[in-house]
């Protein structure tokens, strides 16, 4: 696989993810808030939507950017904190129900890519 095949494989979580923030966020908050945690109003899902339209940016940038063996390294360190935010909202202080993470998923999937990306990338360099 090439480093640029891996870099839309990063995108698609992006894509799959934000899509259903931004298209289906009452969906997604029923999904993976905990009951105390939805408040009606229009506020939470015009919030998750925004999210969802950050998270698709972000897949347009993964998928049309030029990654070089460092972007893989440094995305991937990035990704290390967000392990910490799953833990603490879903096991520590839960907000999040347990499918929930279906982020942390995500995030596993784009480290093993972020992994694959740099070592074919440094190979290429």
């Amino acid at each position: 696989m090439t480093p640029q095949r891996i870099q839309w494989f990063i995108a698609l979580v992006f894509f799959i993810l934000g899509g259903w923030a931004t298209f289906f966020p009452q969906h997604v908050i029923d999904t993976v808030f905990l009951p105390e945690y939805r408040m009606e109003g229009r506020i939470l899902p015009f919030m998750m939507a925004c999210f969802g339209a950050q998270a698709l940016l972000a897949g347009l940038f993964a998928a049309f950017s030029k990654f070089t063996s460092t972007t893989f390294l440094v995305y991937g360190i990035a990704l290390l904190p967000f392990f910490g935010f799953n833990y603490y909202f879903t096991i520590h202080d839960p907000v999040f129900t347990t499918m929930g993470l279906i982020d942390a998923l995500g995030n596993i999937i784009m480290l093993a890519l972020c992994y694959a990306g740099w070592k074919k990338s440094r190979i290429a360099e």
